[in-house]
């Protein structure tokens, strides 16, 4: 053993030594701590170099990852949404209605775009647009990172991203199309210049109006072609992008309007930043507000209103499984659908017949400036399917795109008060004296008497501020008497009113005693549903004019209108009965009797809105529920027409309807009853022998309620009191919720000698009819509301 050797040995055997006396006086070497502690404790699972090293290769496998996606993800061709096709509707036989959907489109290179009208997409979407590599990482991210966690979509794509998404991807918010976008658009960045994508996005986004692309927008919105574009113009177009349908100035809110404001505020102040555009020329300019909508190809006649009532059922459920709204309309108009509607080619035909031969015909606005304001609108139901049969949406959809059928913007005035009494009859409600009410149930009748218990003061006049007496809910019906149905909305409760008003399907409507003479919006789709879900015995019937939707590649859309009982089968056949009553011997007997008398079996109401700017006839048979409305909006231009507050109007202005067609006042009971007699009588061969199947022994149709005393009200009339009005005769509305549509009375109806009764009805009247009272002229005329 040599030196080095035995040194080493000798050392050894110290640190033995060392360690043993260590041992057996307690103390333990540090190191042999440490040793023991890994052999017997848990080991240290993280540390630095672990976790860092953990770091580096996921990074590593991310861009392994990402690498072998840019390798083997190609940039595909073009999808089908960026080469649209037509959708194609029918009628229920399977005729065909129209075929829409062609690419309103028109591709222009940049050198037909001005410069500024270019910037302005920049500044809107994109500022960084010139100096990025088309992709916005973190935005990216972020986007995936919501898409997993259920929290929707979000910006921050580039306009490279989401020309990528528009004209090769889809719109579907998925990890996968995500970082397919990705990947693409670093491709599309390094293959194209920035001149090419900016062209392409602009030619293939899309901004309202059925519009693809810059040219077909700058004519759909600005009647001009693209070139012509001026920078406040192009701002709104680009303003435009993040939500078409919403941003639409002639359609949109007051709250979108400003909305899009601030918008195209916000587009203008980056091209300053950007110094695309003088701060100075920048103070001057203006918000050009575009033209209104014109009709798309395809899509005259009554056709457009079919198209716009299907396509916005089909919208409605998509975003019901889950789409946004933008991507709903989206998808409807990528085309590819083939769309079947519930509408009967023959009864389309009879509807259209009626109102061309009731009204149209009649109007000439060469003579009566107030004819060029008529608006009409009309929807018909089968109560037992639901299917909407027939709709008028207006004289030519070329001409008045909006549709009168399924606007909310007019009152349905007295259509509403059966509303009511299914709200009483559907919570017992009982009047002031603790009388249930029922169709016999007697109220005081007396013109503008103040109600008794509501939550607010309110006394409405009567038509013509006729006093009634003592009069029974049946016969208030018939004469459709204000101030019976304000006091019952008071014994029922404005809460309970609203609640069944939405469980018969109506908007939600605010509780304010107005609403008791039909002072909310509604459309006519909306009141054939109400009137629907009664002829149905209280289920609840949803219109639907859309069969079926059918593409090749998503789920079928197929609507249930048929729904849950919503109130009581003996409501809903109470107020039938009752409603037959109006028919018979009240305001809707102009549809009962003459030559469409024993034609058909028919229960209704009609109605009229403040200052005569509406006129409604609501009813039905066993077999067919039918809605019509006719309307006074003024025409291009105003028309040289007053609005209700004596004001000049302007286009689209509540005008009213007083001497149109000749006909003086406008009632219910004029020509929307002549439509709807005209249309039904059509619609069902010549007439029906279908009966009423009722369960109820109350209302008209079941047998005539007790006629109550004819002597002069007393001071406290059973179920209700009579309290003199200490006030001037107030309007249908309280002041402070009246709407500013509603606020001058309407031409005397008793100067013009064509309306015969004659009426006298005070600003603000519901259309209550004149008629003699209860024990006088046997010769009784139909009266009028």
């Amino acid at each position: 053993m040599g030196r080095a050797e035995a040194r080493r040995a000798r050392q050894r055997g110290g640190t033995r030594r060392v360690a043993a006396r260590s041992q057996s006086d307690g103390i333990r070497p540090r190191g042999a701590r440490r040793a023991a502690k890994g052999r017997g404790g848990k080991r240290r699972l993280f540390t630095w170099k672990r976790v860092i090293g953990t770091l580096f290769g996921l990074c590593l496998l991310a861009m392994g990852a990402f690498v072998a996606l840019y390798i083997f993800v190609p940039v595909p061709p073009a999808n089908a949404q960026a080469e649209q096709q037509s959708n194609v509707y029918k009628y229920a036989d399977g005729k065909l209605i129209t075929r829409t959907g062609e690419v309103n489109r028109e591709i222009v290179g940049l050198d037909r775009v001005p410069k500024e009208v270019q910037q302005t997409f920049v500044a809107a979407e994109n500022k960084t647009f010139y100096k990025d590599q088309g992709v916005d990482i973190k935005g990216t991210a972020r986007g995936v990172v919501n898409t997993l966690t259920g929290k929707g979509k979000q910006g921050g794509s580039t306009i490279t991203q989401q020309y990528v998404k528009n004209f090769y991807l889809n719109q579907d918010q998925t990890v996968t199309r995500k970082l397919k976008e990705l990947v693409i658009s670093l491709k599309v960045d390094g293959k194209y210049s920035k001149k090419e994508i900016l062209a392409g996005y602009i030619n293939t986004s899309y901004y309202g109006r059925g519009a693809y692309g810059i040219q077909a927008a700058a004519q759909a919105y600005y009647g001009i072609d693209a070139e012509k574009l001026d920078v406040s113009q192009g701002a709104y177009l680009a303003a435009l992008l993040q939500a078409p349908s919403q941003y639409d100035w002639t359609s949109a809110s007051d709250t979108s309007r400003k909305l899009v404001k601030q918008r195209w505020n916000y587009v203008l102040d980056n091209m300053v930043e950007q110094k695309w555009l003088d701060a100075g020329k920048r103070a001057g300019l203006k918000f050009d507000v575009p033209e209104k909508p014109k009709a798309e190809a395809g899509r005259a006649g009554q056709a457009g209103y079919l198209v716009d009532a299907a396509d916005d059922q089909i919208v409605a459920e998509l975003e019901r499984r889950g789409d946004t709204r933008e991507d709903a309309i989206a998808k409807v108009k990528a085309g590819g659908w083939t769309v079947t509607l519930n509408v009967q080619s023959k009864k389309q035909k009879e509807l259209k017949k009626a109102v061309d031969a009731q009204l149209n015909d009649k109007l000439d606005s060469d003579k009566r400036k107030v004819d060029a304001a008529v608006q009409a609108g009309a929807v018909s139901v089968d109560p037992k399917t639901g299917q909407v049969v027939a709709l008028y949406g207006g004289e030519d959809y070329a001409k008045h795109y909006l549709s009168n059928a399924t606007r909310r913007d007019y009152q349905p005035g007295s259509t509403f008060k059966p509303v009511i009494l299914a709200a009483a009859l559907e919570n017992d409600a009982q009047t002031q004296e603790g009388q249930a009410i029922q169709a016999g149930t007697v109220y005081d009748g007396t013109s503008g008497r103040p109600v008794v218990g509501g939550e607010k003061a309110y006394a409405p006049p009567n038509e013509g501020k006729k006093d009634y007496g003592n009069i029974t809910v049946q016969k208030a019906m018939d004469n459709s008497v204000n101030s019976v149905f304000a006091q019952m909305g008071a014994d029922v409760g404005m809460d309970r009113v609203a609640r069944t008003a939405s469980d018969l399907g109506m908007q939600k409507i605010a509780t304010d005693p107005a609403m008791t003479l039909g002072s909310m919006g509604a459309s006519p789709m909306d009141m054939a549903g109400v009137y629907a879900t009664l002829d149905n015995h209280g289920k609840k019937v949803t219109p639907s004019i859309l069969r079926t939707a059918t593409h090749k590649d998503r789920e079928q859309i197929k609507p249930e209108p048929l729904g849950e009982q919503v109130v009581q089968r003996g409501t809903a056949d109470s107020v039938t009965s009752v409603l037959q009553g109006v028919v018979n011997d009240g305001t809707g007997s102009v549809v009962g009797s003459g030559q469409y008398a024993g034609k058909y079996e028919a229960a209704g109401k009609t109605g009229t809105s403040d200052n005569n700017v509406s006129a409604w006839f609501a009813g039905y048979t066993p077999e067919m529920v039918t809605v019509v409305g006719m309307f006074g909006e003024a025409p291009e231009g105003g028309g040289d027409l007053k609005r209700p507050d004596k004001s000049p109007a302007k286009v689209g202005d509540h005008v009213s309807l007083a001497g149109a067609g000749g006909d003086g006042k406008i009632h219910g009971s004029g020509f929307p009853s002549r439509i709807w007699a005209a249309y039904t009588l059509g619609a069902l061969n010549g007439g029906s022998d279908a009966e009423f199947d009722l369960d109820t022994d109350m209302g008209t149709g079941v047998r005539p309620p007790a006629e109550p005393t004819t002597e002069a009200p007393s001071d406290e009339p059973t179920g209700t009191p009579s309290d003199t009005p200490t006030s001037e005769d107030p309007t249908t509305a309280p002041p402070t919720t009246e709407p500013p549509t509603s606020s001058a009375p309407p031409t005397d109806p008793t100067d013009d000698p064509t309306i015969e009764p004659p009426t006298d009805e005070p600003s603000g009247s519901w259309g209550i009819p004149t008629e003699p009272s209860d024990g006088g002229d046997t010769q009784r005329k139909p009266g009028r509301d």
